[in-house]
């Protein structure tokens, strides 16, 4: 009965100092920091490109810089620097920040090409036919590999910000 009030005590008290550490976890505050940026800066990317304020890009999928990109990267570079660039927590982020820029420009991508043509043939049908009044499909759902580029640039800076104040506050 000991080893299982031992037990029970244990993990109620990590459960209870996981909960407010969540507020200090390195790396969830990067990747959240990292695409808070990403989609601001789209905001500001899209209203230069296109000289129009779009709310939509603050919550939006593609454009530049991938927001995506700067999630991920930001996460696997944070757990890196908090658990080691050699361990297994690492190599998983790393592998999931890949698979995640790979979709990007590659599925993801492709289906917004593909609904940009889908959209332009409903557009074109006689006002009569049951699809010509059928709301259009998203176009804007992947990036291409420059918005992913960069989107992976600005999530290292972040992590590497992030990780410099914090030896600094650690010195002070």
């Amino acid at each position: 009965m000991d080893d299982f009030s031992d037990s029970v005590s244990t993990t109620s008290s990590s459960s209870s100092s996981s909960s407010s550490s969540i507020i200090t976890n390195f790396p969830l505050i990067s990747a959240f920091v990292a695409f808070t940026i990403a989609q601001c800066a789209k905001f500001f990317t899209a209203w230069y490109k296109e000289r129009r304020w779009d709310l939509k890009q603050l919550i939006g999928s593609g454009g530049m810089p991938s927001s995506h990109s700067a999630t991920v990267t930001a996460l696997a570079m944070a757990v890196g620097f908090q658990e080691g660039f050699g361990g297994p927590l690492f190599a998983t982020a790393l592998i999931l920040a890949c698979v995640v820029m790979y979709d990007a420009t590659g599925v993801r991508l492709q289906a917004g090409r593909q609904a940009e043509v889908l959209n332009q043939i409903v557009y074109e049908l006689p006002a009569e036919h049951p699809l010509a009044e059928s709301r259009p499909l998203r176009e804007l759902l992947g990036h291409t590999p420059a918005q992913v580029i960069a989107g992976a640039l600005l999530g290292i800076v972040t992590a590497v910000i992030g990780h410099a104040i914090i030896l600094v506050c650690s010195q002070i």
